[in-house]
């Protein structure tokens, strides 16, 4: 039996119940958001704090987050000269920047962040619940047009951390490495719920010749 017309979308905020079989599909597929990689890369262009940051940031990869067929955000992976590599995320500085097309919590944003790191098994149980509590902290909720944006500022001397930006401005960090190996994975890693979402971003991430 199909889902009828009345059926909610479940995504991350919306406190409808979602259609049984919608349901049973997001369980299958072991997330909470079915990602689709999109043809075209985001539009977008780095905030100052990523201009600083990498010096000459190089757009690696973009794609399109859909949930049954709705845009959420687009997704767009910036690096420096040095590129990334997906296997050793710690390594060099980089940023992701979601363009949000619809409105979501920022504490839905937060848990669900959570619930796939505890997917990736990355972490202690400690350290998830710590990072979970200040993400809650410092995600906001974000509406049609705003962009978040991660940006890893690899090991310097004043430690490894990740800063948080809402349409540019800072809102909060994280430090440790270890977070963001974990925070990043989602999107990046191997196992990443997101294979195609993740190939259309990382398509550039080479260092440049």
């Amino acid at each position: 039996m199909s889902c009828s017309s009345r059926c909610a979308s479940p995504v991350p905020g919306d406190t409808r119940a979602p259609c049984p079989r919608r349901r049973a599909v997001a369980i299958w597929f072991g997330a909470g958001l079915l990602p689709v990689a999109g043809a075209a890369r985001a539009r977008s262009t780095p905030p100052a704090a990523v201009v600083r940051a990498l010096g000459t940031p190089r757009l690696a990869g973009g794609g399109v987050f859909r949930w049954w067929g709705l845009e959420v955000y687009r997704a767009s992976l910036w690096v420096g000269p040095a590129g990334l590599d997906s296997d050793d995320l710690g390594a060099q500085p980089f940023a992701l920047q979601l363009h949000y097309a619809r409105s979501l919590s920022g504490r839905a944003i937060a848990d669900e962040s959570t619930r796939l790191i505890d997917r990736l098994d990355l972490g202690s149980t400690a350290q998830r619940r710590a990072w979970q509590a200040r993400m809650r902290a410092i995600f906001p909720d974000v509406h049609a047009g705003d962009s978040l944006t991660g940006l890893y500022l690899g090991p310097t001397d004043g430690g490894a951390r990740t800063d948080f930006l809402l349409d540019g401005h800072a809102i909060g960090s994280i430090g440790g490495r270890t977070f963001a190996v974990a925070f990043f994975s989602i999107w990046l890693s191997r196992h990443s719920a997101a294979p195609e979402l993740r190939r259309a971003l990382l398509a550039g991430a080479r260092p440049t010749p």
